[in-house]
């Protein structure tokens, strides 16, 4: 909550699209949630009788995965989670930390957002700097990551690239999610990874936009009237009824709770479509850039 009272607080994007790369994230993964963790796992393994490397082997992991993830070092996925609590008889000790490990996984600015985004029943999303993090593929996503400065590991863009793969889940959950999107022309065109990432890519868009929960629209280069000029946004809506909105801009994001700067985006949002191609018209479009690819 901003002094103002407006309802507005720094959580993070909700389509990391324009994620911003954290400085000190790479030395984020020792502390926190996956310190407590591992330290749970080690004690549970060695309560066990196990060492390392035999426990590695009945999980499928090297002992030196296993010491990653005993340290904080790395993030174990959720099905390694569920075989180590049975293996170990840790009684769900293990399990129920799942959900705040896999969080874990994003930026510390994104994780509140993944929540938000993970339970929304409506998401609508007008991208202007990468294509929406929802619709990436696994060869784009890498792309873009490998693009940001300072650097990142390769590790880092590896969970990165996995997490951001893992949020796509959303489109097929039951009861299906209504899922839209407004991307700017420009960026289908831009061949972010090279021109056979770019044709996976479009190939992907042509998959989501064909979904009967998804609409994906296209805002022309040549359209003359702009309503997003002050850059990307995405606006949910829960479970619950309550609207929200995040706004992005250099390293910065905040979340808009009241009900006037959510109805502002939501109006910005719906001349934003109307402006922008039909979503036939848009996949027809993709289309044609996918065959001049």
């Amino acid at each position: 909550m901003r002094a103002d009272g407006t309802g507005t607080g720094r959580y993070g994007v909700v389509d990391d699209q324009q994620e911003q790369p954290e400085h000190g994230y790479e030395h984020e993964a020792g502390s926190g949630i996956l310190h407590v963790f591992g330290q749970q796992l080690k004690l549970c393994r060695i309560r066990a009788g196990l060492e390392r490397a035999e426990f590695g082997s009945m999980t499928g992991y090297s002992a030196s995965t296993i010491a990653s993830f005993e340290q904080g070092r790395r993030i174990p996925p959720p099905k390694f989670i569920d075989k180590a609590d049975e293996l170990l008889d840790a009684g769900g000790l293990l399990k129920a930390s799942k959900e705040e490990v896999a969080r874990a996984q994003y930026p510390a600015f994104f994780r509140d957002a993944a929540r938000l985004e993970a339970q929304a029943v409506a998401l609508h999303v007008y991208a202007t700097k990468a294509v929406p993090g929802l619709l990436q593929t696994e060869e784009y996503a890498r792309a873009v990551f490998r693009m940001w400065r300072p650097l990142l590991s390769e590790e880092t863009i590896t969970q990165r690239v996995a997490a951001r793969l893992d949020r796509q889940e959303i489109f097929s959950r039951t009861p299906l999610r209504t899922i839209s999107f407004v991307i700017e022309e420009f960026l289908l065109r831009r061949l972010h990874g090279g021109r056979a990432a770019m044709r996976g890519q479009l190939e992907q868009i042509l998959l989501h936009g064909h979904r009967r929960n998804v609409e994906v629209q296209v805002m022309p280069i040549a359209q003359e009237e702009h309503a997003g000029l002050e850059g990307p946004f995405t606006l949910i809506e829960t479970k619950e009824g309550q609207r929200i909105a995040y706004v992005e801009a250099y390293k910065d994001s905040r979340l808009y709770t009241d009900r006037t700067s959510v109805r502002d985006l939501e109006e910005q949002y719906g001349i934003l479509r109307a402006q922008a191609l039909t979503p036939r018209e848009s996949l027809e479009l993709v289309e044609k850039l996918l065959g001049e690819a």
